[in-house]
């Protein structure tokens, strides 16, 4: 059973229509919901959560009705949001504890949860600090605590790693992989960087203007292509001259060579080449495709439903 489902899922608002026809179904594990700013990915967590009914459309999260169990959901379901949302004068302890009671947990096991909570997000140095005295990335963590104290079989993780610093990217998403596997809770993780989750997702759902171009697993989406890419010390030209001559597809792209794969023969090719003009050859490895490239694609891949 998927841990999340939609069926022709809309929403619309008096002059924009944020979700339109949306249907997907994902299966446990770590799930990137991707899109710019404005596709619609909020406003979706939203309705998975219950707190928001579509205009109209069906959808499920853990086999749980979005219109009429949203508060079962949400006793199942964790959330880190967006949006600024934290006290600056209370600690990092008081809050979680706080949200762990609020999620039904009795008052020690909700000290026990939040400290425990705190140490994995690395806090736990730190929890007895007032809020307000917090790093931006020290207060993405204690969201992110917050959203697992009551161990939740799922989190929706909005946005995660929105004004942090690329070490701090880099420990989020850290973070991020190590509660799908370690933990074993499924992730619903929003983002507008792609590369992102290509890092970190199992799937990616790939929304633009509230239409879905494309769900599918990353390592479908990340596969070896079809172009080689070379790059050689000196000697870039003649190289890629004599390349030409022997009859491949060249294409200059900076300081690199892409060329296009025949066959096994073409690495035979490129390897005899660099070798007869004496260069150094640096790298020559088949490249990969990018998720980025779906939003540049001339129409929706084939077997892929809008």
């Amino acid at each position: 059973m998927p841990i999340i489902a939609t069926q022709g899922l809309t929403m619309r608002f008096p002059r924009v229509t944020a979700l339109d026809d949306l249907s997907v179904a994902v299966d446990s594990g770590v799930v990137g919901l991707v899109g710019a700013n404005g596709a619609g990915k909020s406003t979706l967590i939203k309705i998975l959560l219950g707190l928001m009914p579509p205009t109209s459309g069906q959808g499920s999260v853990l086999g749980l009705d979005i219109r009429r169990q949203g508060q079962q959901i949400r006793e199942r379901v964790g959330f880190m949001p967006e949006y600024e949302c934290l006290p600056p004068d209370v600690s990092a302890t008081e809050f979680v504890v706080h949200m762990a009671r609020m999620c039904g947990l009795p008052p020690t096991a909700a000290r026990e949860r939040a400290a425990d909570t705190l140490r994995h997000v690395g806090l736990y140095e730190e929890r007895y600090r007032p809020i307000g005295g917090y790093s931006t990335g020290m207060r993405q963590r204690v969201k992110l605590a917050q959203a697992l104290v009551h161990d939740p079989q799922l989190v929706f993780l909005d946005e995660p790693t929105n004004g942090l610093d690329p070490a701090g990217r880099d420990d989020m998403l850290g973070l991020i992989r190590r509660i799908g596997t370690e933990f074993g809770i499924s992730v619903l993780v929003t983002s507008h960087l792609l590369g992102e989750l290509e890092r970190v997702c199992d799937h990616v759902v790939i929304i633009d203007g509230g239409k879905l171009l494309r769900s599918q697993a990353v390592a479908a989406f990340t596969e070896v292509s079809g172009t080689l890419v070379v790059e050689v010390e000196e000697g870039h030209d003649k190289l890629g001259g004599t390349l030409t001559e022997a009859g491949l597809s060249v294409r200059p792209d900076g300081r690199f060579l892409l060329i296009e794969i025949v066959d096994e023969s073409t690495f035979d090719l490129v390897r005899d080449s660099v070798a007869e003009l004496g260069l150094c050859l640096i790298r020559m490895e088949q490249s990969r495709h990018h998720i980025e490239e779906v939003f540049t694609a001339a129409a929706v891949p084939t077997g892929v439903k809008p």
